[in-house]
């Protein structure tokens, strides 16, 4: 992975935390990150006639991309409600930079080098004690949400190769990246008026705002996620991509005022030897 590349994907990874953190808007969390995905789509509509469209089985890998991030949310939202959040998130995303590299392997017949394959154990462990130190001391994760989470780590792992090959497939990252956004916004607004009716639209308009900026800062970082899997290896790029539990650990304790713990200590030395692993990788 070249120092562009590395670089890149940790500015994305400081992205994906600082949206987590501004999600927090006064909808409930399924609402949230609905209106999160509209806003990645608004922010791209602008950009659909400065790129190509998508050409043959191109479109395929926006489809099934779509459907997985579908999955992904409904998954994530119900983690959410049956365990502490502190624990679910870097469970469901701890767990998927391993099975991304299972699939990159099987699949794609991508293999990281070796010092990358011990980053990507050590930035995924120090997630997942990270994960199981949430909430109190004592408190263990519910067995609805650990499967919930668990779940959560298959779509991302999905969408995480179906974007890799579809990135590189397509005329360019960029090209992909706004026609994902754009019709994975399209499906959302759908299925949101489904499931909860036009009621929600007035309650989702007021908060525009929080939407267009989340959706913002989450479609440059994953735009930067898609943009560096066509340069360096998948597994590589989705375990880098994990970092941002550190930069939400970082937030957490500069901006909430959250202690810091001997687990935090311990999780955030892993994170930080698997973060220059996978550069000397």
């Amino acid at each position: 992975m070249t120092a562009t590349v590395f670089l890149a994907v940790l500015a994305a990874a400081a992205m994906h935390a600082v949206w987590n953190a501004l999600i927090k808007v006064r909808l409930d969390r399924f609402a949230s990150i609905q209106l999160m995905t509209i806003g990645m789509g608004v922010a791209a509509l602008p950009l659909v006639a400065f790129v190509d469209a998508p050409q043959g089985r191109v479109w395929l890998w926006i489809t099934a991309s779509v459907a997985l991030h579908t999955g992904y949310r409904l998954f994530l939202v119900k983690a959410y409600e049956s365990g502490d959040l502190a624990q679910t998130y870097p469970l469901a995303r701890g767990t998927a930079p391993l099975l991304t590299t299972l699939g990159a392997a099987a699949f794609l017949f991508e293999v990281p080098e070796p010092l990358a394959v011990l980053g990507i154990l050590l930035l995924s462990a120090g997630t997942l004690m990270m994960s199981f130190r949430g909430g109190s001391p004592t408190s263990a994760v519910a067995g609805r949400a650990v499967a919930y989470a668990l779940t959560t780590s298959l779509f991302v792992t999905g969408y995480t190769l179906t974007d890799g090959s579809g990135a590189r497939l397509a005329a360019t990252a960029s090209s992909y990246a706004v026609w994902l956004f754009v019709m994975d916004a399209a499906w959302t607004l759908v299925l949101v008026l489904f499931l909860r009716g036009r009621a929600v639209v007035p309650t989702m308009l007021g908060e525009w705002k929080a939407g267009l900026v989340t959706g913002a800062l989450a479609a440059a970082a994953y735009w930067i996620a898609m943009w560096a899997m066509t340069r360096a290896p998948i597994a590589s790029v989705a375990a880098l991509r994990e970092s941002s539990i550190l930069f939400a650990m970082a937030i957490s304790i500069v901006a909430l005022r959250e202690p810091i713990t001997g687990w935090r200590v311990v999780s955030a030395v892993a994170i930080v030897a698997g973060v220059v692993a996978l550069r000397l990788g």
